[in-house]
Parts: structure tokens; sequence; C-alpha cells
């Protein structure tokens, strides 16, 4: 089995010193990326700007990224060979529509900046994905959380989407923890309560290939 994983936030330039960009360490992604290696799966690894070391096992390929834009093109260029995509960055959704040569100097008591739509990396890919291929996206939600995951779902054509939710202690960017609920487009859900990242990693590549193996 082949997988597509990406992981970790992107870094979306303003000048040569600041970026946008967001609170995620990758730890869930490369957790995940080790529990399909653990497995015999082979991982492609597409990591956005981490602090985590590169994985150290042989079926997991790392491929450093830092924009957006990079993400987007290490993904194209594996989607076709991967049975498995999942979608665990956490990529910005703008970006600066002008990037600084300069270091911005501060004047003035506000600064305006211009930001532009980054391309939607699994809903660009989804419209792609071949029927024997299965696609999971991740949701980070703070209001409303099932329905927007539905709704995200849906619209990007994933067979499953775990959510977390910022409301759970111990869940989402940072911590070693988490606690998700994953959906699928039979309106079928299932809870997990708090585990370590690696626990919860064993979970998803569990439920993942059961789903596989019921459509094989």
């Amino acid at each position: 089995m082949r997988v597509l994983l990406t992981a970790g936030p992107t870094y979306e330039p303003l000048d040569p010193v600041r970026f946008l960009g967001n609170r995620s360490t990758g730890k869930m992604g490369y957790a995940i990326a080790e529990e399909f290696a653990r497995q015999g799966a082979d991982v492609l690894l597409i990591s956005g700007p981490s602090q985590l070391p590169v994985p150290d096992n042989a079926r997991i390929r790392t491929v450093r990224v830092e924009t957006a834009a990079e993400m987007f093109a290490a993904a194209e260029a594996g989607a076709s060979a991967a049975d498995v995509w999942v979608f665990a960055a956490a990529v910005a959704d703008y970006r600066p529509a002008h990037v600084e040569a300069e270091k911005i100097k501060k004047s003035g008591d506000t600064l305006t900046l211009e930001l532009v739509k980054n391309v939607d990396i699994a809903a660009t890919l989804g419209r792609r994905k071949r029927a024997e291929q299965f696609a999971v996206g991740f949701a980070l939600e703070t209001t409303n959380e099932l329905v927007h995951a539905q709704g995200k779902l849906q619209r990007k054509g994933f067979d499953l989407i775990v959510l977390n939710s910022l409301r759970d202690a111990g869940a989402g960017f940072g911590h070693d923890t988490n606690k998700v609920t994953v959906l699928d487009a039979a309106g079928q859900i299932v809870n997990f309560e708090l585990k370590s990242k690696a626990d919860v990693a064993r979970d998803l590549v569990s439920l993942i290939l059961a789903r596989l193996n019921r459509s094989a």
C-alpha cells in the first residue's frame, strides 16, 4: 500500500523575516505516517515547517516544504501513485498578495495586508481522485463542529474526515494527546476518547484499513 500524507503547518512569507502561519506542530500527521509504515505501507510524508525530526523509517520518504503552493506541488506529484491520501496538514487558506524583498519597517499605527486565496489542496486533488483511491481529511473547528466537518467532507469528496475541537482539553495543536471524532459520507460517526497521538494514529489507521478491506 502506498500512502500520501500531508502534515504540519504552512508558512506564507510576508518579507524575508516574517510569515503568516499557524500553531500546528505536525505531531498527529507524523504519528499517522509512523503507524502506516509499521503496518507495512510505503509513505510519502509531505511536511510543512516542523521541529520534529524526520522519521527514521525506511518506509517513510519525507519531503519538506514551506508554503501551501510547495505543499500542493509535492502532493500533486505523488497523488496518482498513492492508494490512500491523508490530508492532516493545517494549510494556510490565504497568503500575502505581495512578498516584500526587504524587511517591512515599522511605520504608522496600523499595517494593512492584502491576502489572496491559496489553492485548496484536498479539493483540487479530490476532483482527480480515482474510484479505488481513499481520501481522509482533517477538520479543526471551534464552533458547530459536526456541521462544519460534514460540509467539508462533502465539498472535498473525502471518504472519512477526522474532527478535532479546540474545545476539548488536551486536543488540538501542540499537545501529545488528541481526541477525535471520525465521520463518513453515510453519516456514521465514531468517537474516540482522549489518547496519546500515537494511540489515536493506531485507531485511525485501523479504521482506514478496515474500510479499505470492506470495499475490496
